[in-house]
C-alpha cells in the first residue's frame, strides 16, 4: 500500500460499518510494526473485536500483541473510562463537601453523556501525548462507524468552545470547574487533529455505491472540521474467475461500476485497493496476508464441500410470525454495514402487505431508510429521530418550562449549560422514549444506529430507569411505574432482531451485542443472516471457498446463540424500493432448509 510508505504519526481509519475498517487498520498496524516502528493500535469502538483478530486481550492500558514486536493494542472501554472519570471529578471536590452534595454530583455523572466525555478524555490524552510522551512512533485509531466517528472527532472543537470563558455552574458532567482542568488537553487534541503533518484520516469503503456515498459525506464533514489530510482505501475488490457463474459476474460488475463512478469528494484522494480474500481476517497470518501479494488462485472446493441448505428459514417466515401480533416494537440491531436498514424496511413493508399499519423510523445518524424505500406505501409512515431537530426541540422545551421563572442571568446560565455537547444524548433519548410508547397501540419498526451508538442509547435508557426507580422508592405509586427500559424488557411488546453477515467477525460482534442486551434483561427474539453467498448458489472458486465459513457460522448461531435464525441471500441487485423490499419478504420458495433451530 502507498499508505505505508510515509505514514503520519496519527492514523484514523473510518467508514461505514462492515467495510473492513478493523481488518485494514490492524493489518496496517502490523505492517508498520514489522518495519521496526513502535505502534499503538487503539479501538474507539465499543463493539470492537480486535482481541479476536490479534489474539491479544483488550484493556484500558496498552497490551503487547504476541507475535508482533513493537505493537501494542488499547481499547477505550466506555464503562471503565466513565468510572475513572467519576472518581477524578469527585476527587477534585472540596474536602468539606457534604455526602449529599457528593451523591448529587455522582447522580449527575450517571448518564450516557458522561460515558461519552470520559471516552473522549482518554482519546484526547493520546492525541495530546498526556503521560505517554514519546512512547509511540505511530498511534492508529480503529474507530466506530462513520456517524459515531464524526461525533468523536467533532468533540475537541465542541468542548473547547463550550468551556471557553465558562467556569460556572454544573451539567450532567459535573462541575464545570472540573472540566476546565481538561481544557488544555482538548485544545492540544484539536491542534493535533488539524495538523496534516501529524494526522491522516483513512476513509475505508467497499466497491459499493452506498458505503462510498457515506465515505464521501464523511470526507466533506471531516474537511469542515479541519481534517483535510485524507486517503481512500477500497477493500474487497473482486474479480470473477468462473466463466459461467452469474452471481460472481454480477458481483464483479457492481464493483466495477462503483469504482468508475466514485463521488467527487473521493475521486481525487490518494487511493489503495485491497482485493477480496477467500479467508476471514482473524489471526496474524491472515492479517499479514491481507495486504501482502495476491495469493495463488483458490482451488475449486471438492464435491463434498458444503452446499445448500443452511439451517435457517427465509425472511418471509419471520414476517409471518411477527404479523400474528396486533402491535409492538420491532428493534433491528447489529453492527454497521450488516444490512439493518434493508432488513428493517423489508419487515415494515412486509407487515403492511399483511394488513398492518406501520411506523418505520431510525436512530441511525446516516438515516438511509428513505433512500432504501425510494417511494411510499399506503399504511407505512416513515420517520427519523434526527439528533439536531430533537436537540433544538429539547432546548426550547427546557427554556420554556424551567427558564420562565429565572431572571436574565439565570436564564443565560441555563442556556449555557444546554449548549453542552451531551445535551444531544438526552434529547435523542426522549425522542426514543416516545417511539417506544407508540408501540403500545401500533407496529413500530426501529432501524437502530450501529452497535456502539445504540449501546449509548441503551445506557441512557438504563440510567433513566434507575433514576426513576430511586425517586419513587417507597412511594405508593411505585407499582404503576413503567419506564422505557421496562417496555424493552417486555417480550409481549418488544422483539429485538439481530442482523449479521455469515462471517466470523460479524457473528462474534452480534453475540457480544446479545450479551450486552441480556445484561439489561432484554432477550433478542431472532437473528437474520444477511447477504449469504451459500444461499445464492455461487460457483466461483473464491466465493465457493467462503462457503465453508458460512456454514460454520450458521451452525455456530443455531448451536446456542439464536432461538430463531433466518437467511437472506446475496442479491445481484440491492433490494431498493418498495417492490424489491416486498419481494424480499415474500419469497415463495425457502432459500434454505426450513429448519427451526429451537
Amino acid at each position: 500500500m502507498d499508505l505505508l510508505s510515509s505514514p503520519t504519526r496519527f492514523l484514523f481509519f473510518t467508514g461505514k460499518g462492515g467495510v473492513g475498517k478493523t481488518s485494514v487498520a490492524a493489518a496496517v498496524a502490523i505492517a508498520i510494526a514489522d518495519a521496526g516502528r513502535r505502534v499503538l493500535l487503539v479501538s474507539t469502538d465499543s463493539a470492537s473485536n480486535l482481541d479476536e483478530m490479534l489474539g491479544a486481550p483488550l484493556a484500558n492500558d496498552p497490551v503487547p500483541v504476541p507475535g508482533v514486536a513493537g505493537l501494542s493494542v488499547l481499547n477505550i472501554d466506555p464503562d471503565v473510562a466513565a468510572e475513572a472519570y467519576r472518581r477524578r471529578v469527585q476527587e477534585q471536590m472540596a474536602a468539606d463537601t457534604s455526602a449529599e452534595e457528593r451523591a448529587t454530583v455522582r447522580e449527575q455523572l450517571s448518564g450516557a453523556c458522561t460515558t461519552e466525555i470520559a471516552s473522549f478524555d482518554e482519546f484526547s490524552a493520546l492525541l495530546a501525548d498526556h503521560g505517554r510522551e514519546g512512547a509511540w512512533d505511530h498511534v492508529i485509531f480503529d474507530t466506530a462507524p462513520t456517524g459515531h466517528t464524526l461525533r468523536l472527532l467533532s468533540l475537541p472543537a465542541a468542548w473547547s468552545g463550550f468551556l471557553a470563558g465558562n467556569d460556572r455552574g454544573a451539567s450532567c458532567l459535573g462541575p464545570h470547574s472540573g472540566l476546565k482542568l481538561q481544557e488544555a488537553r482538548f485544545n492540544a487534541a484539536l491542534a493535533a487533529l488539524s495538523d496534516p503533518a501529524m494526522t491522516t484520516v483513512i476513509l475505508v469503503t467497499r466497491p459499493d455505491p452506498r458505503p462510498m456515498q457515506e465515505a464521501a459525506r464523511a470526507a466533506d464533514e471531516l474537511r469542515a472540521l479541519g481534517l483535510a489530510n485524507q486517503r481512500l482505501v477500497i477493500n474487497g475488490v473482486f474479480h470473477a474467475s468462473h466463466p459461467d457463474d452469474p452471481v460472481a459476474h454480477a458481483l464483479e460488475e457492481l464493483g466495477h461500476a462503483a469504482l468508475t463512478q466514485l463521488p467527487a469528494a473521493l475521486a481525487n484522494l490518494p487511493r489503495d485497493e485491497v482485493p477480496l480474500r477467500p479467508f476471514d481476517t482473524v489471526g496474524l497470518p491472515a492479517l499479514r496476508a491481507l495486504l501482502g501479494p495476491t495469493p495463488a488462485p483458490t482451488p475449486e472446493p471438492s464435491s463434498d464441500a458444503p452446499s445448500l441448505p443452511l439451517a435457517a428459514e427465509p425472511l418471509e417466515r419471520l414476517i409471518d410470525e411477527l404479523a400474528t401480533a396486533a402491535h409492538g416494537l420491532i428493534m433491528v440491531m447489529g453492527k454497521g454495514g450488516v444490512g439493518k436498514t434493508t432488513i428493517a424496511a423489508a419487515i415494515a413493508v412486509g407487515l403492511v402487505k399483511r394488513g398492518h399499519g406501520v411506523h418505520l423510523t431510525t436512530t441511525d445518524p446516516a438515516a438511509h431508510v428513505a433512500t432504501t424505500l425510494s417511494g411510499s406505501l399506503d399504511g407505512l409512515k416513515v420517520g427519523r429521530i434526527d439528533p439536531e431537530v430533537e436537540t433544538r426541540a429539547y432546548i426550547d422545551k427546557i427554556l420554556t418550562t424551567r427558564g420562565k421563572h429565572l431572571d436574565e442571568a439565570g436564564r443565560a446560565l441555563l442556556l449555557e449549560d444546554l449548549k453542552s455537547p451531551c445535551t444531544e444524548e438526552v434529547a435523542v433519548f426522549h425522542a426514543f422514549s416516545r417511539v417506544v410508547s407508540e408501540a403500545r397501540s401500533a407496529f413500530v419498526v426501529l432501524d437502530t444506529a450501529p452497535t456502539g451508538h445504540s449501546l449509548l442509547l441503551m445506557d441512557a435508557t438504563g440510567a433513566y430507569h434507575r433514576q426513576m426507580t430511586r425517586q419513587t422508592k417507597g412511594r405508593a405509586n411505585l407499582k404503576n411505574l413503567i419506564t422505557p427500559l421496562m417496555r424493552l424488557q417486555d417480550p409481549s411488546l418488544t422483539r429485538v432482531i439481530l442482523v449479521t453477515l455469515p462471517e466470523r467477525t460479524p457473528v462474534s460482534q452480534a453475540a457480544a451485542l446479545q450479551e450486552d442486551l441480556r445484561r439489561a434483561s432484554i432477550e433478542p427474539w431472532a437473528w437474520v443472516l444477511n447477504k449469504s453467498i451459500a444461499a445464492s448458489g455461487a460457483r466461483d472458486p473464491l466465493l465457493r471457498a467462503r462457503l465453508v465459513g458460512e456454514h460454520s457460522q450458521a451452525a455456530r448461531i443455531t448451536d446456542g446463540l439464536a432461538r430463531r435464525l433466518y437467511v437472506v441471500p446475496w442479491l445481484p441487485e440491492p433490494p431498493v424500493g418498495v417492490r424489491a423490499l416486498a419481494a424480499l419478504g415474500a419469497a415463495s420458495t425457502p432459500a434454505a432448509g426450513a429448519v427451526d433451530p429451537r
